[in-house]
C-alpha cells in the first residue's frame, strides 16, 4: 500500500458554507523580546491549503500548537504575533479568541465573515493536547465539519489535534503541504533512483540510527558529518580528543559499520576537521582526523571531506541531506554546511533536504539555493520517522478504512 493510499486531499472536497478545521504547523521561532517572528516559513508553507479553504467559501478554523507551554496557559507562546503575521500575508481578517475551545471559540467561528479566519489559541494551553485525549478532542471536533491535516510538522506526534480528532470526523483530508510532503519522501523512501546517497549530519549518532539502518537497505553510500561523525571515528580507533562523543554507543557504532560493509555500502566519514578549543572560538584549524591536537575538538569537516561528499553528491540520481557539517551557527565553523549546501544545489538528481537545522542552512547559505533543491521538508521529525519507515500517526489517522 503507497503512502497516500486511501487519503484525499482537500482539493477533493465540497467545502462551501462548511467549518473547516486545519490543523498547521504554526510553530515559528519568536525574538524572546519583542516576540517578533524571526522565520515565517512553516506560516508561508500552509498558506495554499487555507487560502483553497477561504476560497471555495468555508468558515475556516485554523490550530497549531507554539513553543512548549507545558500544558497551561503562557503569555509568552500566546498566538497574538503568528496572527498579526498570517493578515499581513493573506489580506484576511484573523480573530484569535481566548481559548482554543468553549464558548468563546464557537461564537467567533458561528460569526465568520467572508475572508475571515479563526487562528484558535495555542492548542497546548491544554495539557490534554499531548495526551491525545478523546474528550479535548470531542471538544475541538464540535467547532467543526470537516477536518484537515496540514501539519507535517506534527504529523509524528500522536496528539489530540493530529490523531484522536480526525478519527472523530466523517470528513478528513490532508492539505497541499502535507501531501506534498509524504509524496515527496515517499519516493526516496518507495522508489528512489539509483545510486541513491544520503548525507547526515547533527550531534548524535543516536538521535538518527533508526534511519541510518533503514537507509542501509536503500542507499549506495551514507556521508556522515557534523558531531555525530565523531562518534563513528571514535569508533573506528580515532582519538577525537575533547570533541563530542556518544562515548556509550561505541560498540553499536561499530556494530553499525559492520552491517554497512556486509551490506557493501559505504559509509564515507571525514578525513579532516576543522578544530578549536571552544565553541566559541573565532577561527579553527583543519587538520586530519588521525592528529586531532590535545584539548580541541571538532566542529566542521575540512575541506577534503567536503570534496569527498561533494563526489557522491554530484554523482548521484537521489539525495537525501538531515543534519549540519558542524557548528554551522558560528561562521568559523559553517564551511561545510554551507559548502553541501551548494553542492545539493548543483546536484542533477532528485535532491530532498529533511528539514530543521538543514533548511536554515540552507537559508543561511543564501543565493537562492533552496530554490534549486528539489524538496525542502518543512518537518524535520517527522521526516525522519518516515524514513525509518514508521507509520506517522497524524498521516494513518487520516485513512479512510476500506470498504
Amino acid at each position: 500500500m503507497g503512502m497516500l493510499d486511501g487519503i484525499r486531499c482537500i482539493d477533493e472536497l465540497e467545502l462551501a458554507g462548511q467549518k473547516v478545521f486545519i490543523r498547521v504547523d504554526f510553530n515559528v521561532p519568536l525574538d524572546k523580546k519583542t516576540r517578533a517572528i524571526t522565520d515565517d516559513e512553516r506560516i508561508r508553507a500552509a498558506l495554499p491549503t487555507v487560502k483553497h479553504a477561504v476560497e471555495a467559501g468555508a468558515k475556516v478554523i485554523l490550530a497549531s500548537h507554539l513553543g512548549r507551554p507545558k500544558g497551561k496557559p503562557a503569555p509568552e507562546f500566546g498566538m497574538e504575533p503568528v496572527g498579526a503575521r498570517l493578515a499581513e500575508l493573506t489580506g484576511y481578517e484573523v480573530f484569535v479568541p481566548d481559548d482554543c475551545v468553549g464558548e468563546a471559540a464557537k461564537k467567533v467561528v458561528q460569526d465568520l465573515r467572508d475572508r475571515q479566519v479563526v487562528l484558535l489559541e495555542n492548542l497546548r494551553f491544554h495539557a490534554e493536547e499531548e495526551k491525545n485525549d478523546d474528550a479535548f478532542a470531542k471538544e475541538l471536533a464540535s467547532l467543526c465539519t470537516v477536518y484537515v491535516n496540514d501539519a507535517f510538522g506534527a504529523a509524528h506526534r500522536a496528539h489530540a489535534s493530529v490523531e484522536a480528532l480526525p478519527r472523530l470526523m466523517q470528513t478528513r483530508a490532508m492539505g497541499f503541504l502535507m501531501k506534498s510532503e509524504v509524496s515527496n519522501l515517499s519516493k526516496v523512501l518507495e522508489t528512489p533512483e539509483q545510486p541513491f546517497v544520503a548525507v547526515l549530519g547533527g550531534a548524535k549518532v543516536t538521535d538518527k540510527i533508526g534511519v541510518i539502518e533503514s537507509l542501509l537497505g536503500k542507499c549506495s553510500a551514507i556521508c556522515i558529518g557534523g558531531a555525530m561523525a565523531n562518534t563513528l571515528l571514535a569508533a573506528k580507533g580515532h582519538d577525537m580528543k575533547a570533541s563530542l562523543v556518544e562515548k556509550d554507543f561505541l560498540a553499536a557504532a561499530r556494530t553499525l559499520l559492520e552491517k554497512a560493509r556486509d551490506k557493501g555500502i559505504e559509509i564515507v566519514l571525514p578525513s579532516d576537521v576543522v578544530v578549536a578549543s571552544s565553541t566559541e572560538a573565532t577561527s579553527g584549524t583543519t587538520v586530519s582526523v588521525g592528529s586531532v591536537p590535545d584539548g580541541t575538538l571538532a566542529l566542521d569537516i575540512g575541506a577534503a571531506s567536503l570534496d569527498a561528499f561533494k563526489k557522491h553528491v554530484l554523482g548521484a540520481k537521489t539525495v537525501f541531506w538531515n543534519g549540519p557539517m558542524g557548528l554551522f551557527e558560528n561562521p568559523a565553523f559553517s564551511a561545510g554546511t554551507s559548502g553541501m549546501a551548494r553542492a545539493l544545489a548543483e546536484a542533477p538528481g532528485f535532491t530532498v533536504v529533511g528539514g530543521g537545522d538543514s533548511a536554515a542552512a540552507l537559508r543561511q547559505a543564501g543565493d537562492g539555493l533552496e530554490a534549486k533543491i528539489s524538496f525542502v521538508s518543512t518537518g524535520g521529525g517527522a521526516a525522519l520517522e518516515l524514513l525509518e519507515g514508521q507509520k506517522l500517526p497524524g498521516v494513518e489517522a487520516l485513512r479512510m478504512p476500506r470498504g
